[in-house]
C-alpha cells in the first residue's frame, strides 16, 4: 500500500511540475530584410544580466532564408527584457567588424533608440506582461 501511495505522489508532482513548466508567454519575434541565404541567423532573448555579457535565456540559431524570418518563443514568465538578432553570414558564431569597428554583418536590436557604440539593456528594453507578444525587427 506504501509503495501504491508513494508512486501515485511521484505523478502527481512530476505532472504539477510539467504544468508549471509550460506556462508563461509566447513571443513572436518577425525578422524582416533578410538580405541573403548565406549562414545563420543567430538571436537571443536577454534579461538585464545576460545582455551582451552572456548567452540569452533563449536563443535560436536558423538557416538564413532570405526575406522573412518568425521565431517563436515559449513559456516567457512577465518582465523586462532585450533581443538582439544577428545574421552571421560567414558561419564563425561572432559579429564580424570593419577596422573602424563598424559591424560588417546585418543585426538588429529591440528597442526605440540608435545609440553611437554598444547598446545598453536601457536602450535596447521592452517589457512582456500577461498577453502573448509580437516584436518586429528589421535588418
Amino acid at each position: 500500500m506504501k509503495k501504491l501511495l508513494f508512486t501515485i505522489t511521484v505523478f502527481a508532482m512530476s505532472f504539477t511540475m510539467n504544468a508549471q513548466e509550460e506556462t508563461g508567454i509566447t513571443l513572436t519575434v518577425v525578422i524582416q530584410n533578410v538580405l541573403n541565404s548565406e549562414g545563420h541567423i543567430l538571436s537571443g532573448l536577454h534579461n538585464e544580466t545576460t545582455f551582451m555579457k552572456a548567452e540569452g535565456i533563449k536563443t535560436s540559431k536558423d538557416k538564413a532564408e532570405a526575406g522573412e524570418l518568425i521565431l517563436t518563443f515559449e513559456n516567457i514568465q512577465p518582465g523586462d527584457y532585450a533581443f538582439s538578432v544577428l545574421h552571421d553570414a560567414n558561419d564563425n558564431n561572432r559579429m564580424d567588424f570593419a577596422t573602424n569597428g563598424m559591424p560588417t554583418e546585418d543585426y538588429a536590436m529591440s528597442g526605440e533608440s540608435l545609440p553611437m557604440g554598444p547598446p545598453t539593456f536601457s536602450d535596447a528594453k521592452f517589457s512582456i506582461e500577461e498577453d502573448d507578444m509580437e516584436l518586429t525587427l528589421r535588418f
